[in-house]
């Protein structure tokens, strides 16, 4: 999800750095206390201005969803700016599901 709005975030590349280097080949994933900083700046910067905008009167949404087998995750649009994000873990039932009718 951050990396699809990166855009939006001045300096990311140089922001999530410690995050993206642990999906290098060869390299151990270690998440250290540099992972964590910089994870909950991420996480605050996509729930601040610009990121996320009001709605506007009666204007077409989209909803833009992601589904995993633990979780899904959406984002609600609106003239190409974010309104909210929405996230969960799936229920022990619903791991059963398909990934294309958990994003329906």
């Amino acid at each position: 999800l951050a990396r699809y709005y990166r855009r939006f975030i001045e300096g990311f590349s140089k922001i999530a750095k410690p995050m993206t280097k642990l999906t290098q080949k060869n390299v151990k994933f270690e998440w250290g206390d540099k992972q964590e900083v910089v994870f909950q700046l991420l996480k605050q910067k996509l729930c601040s201005a610009p990121i996320l905008a009001l709605p506007e009167g009666s204007e077409d949404f989209i909803v833009y969803c992601d589904a995993s087998n633990k979780g899904l995750g959406a984002v609600l649009m609106q003239r190409e700016k974010v309104i909210s994000y929405a996230a969960r873990q799936l229920k022990i039932h619903e791991k059963i599901y398909t990934t294309h009718d958990l994003e329906l």
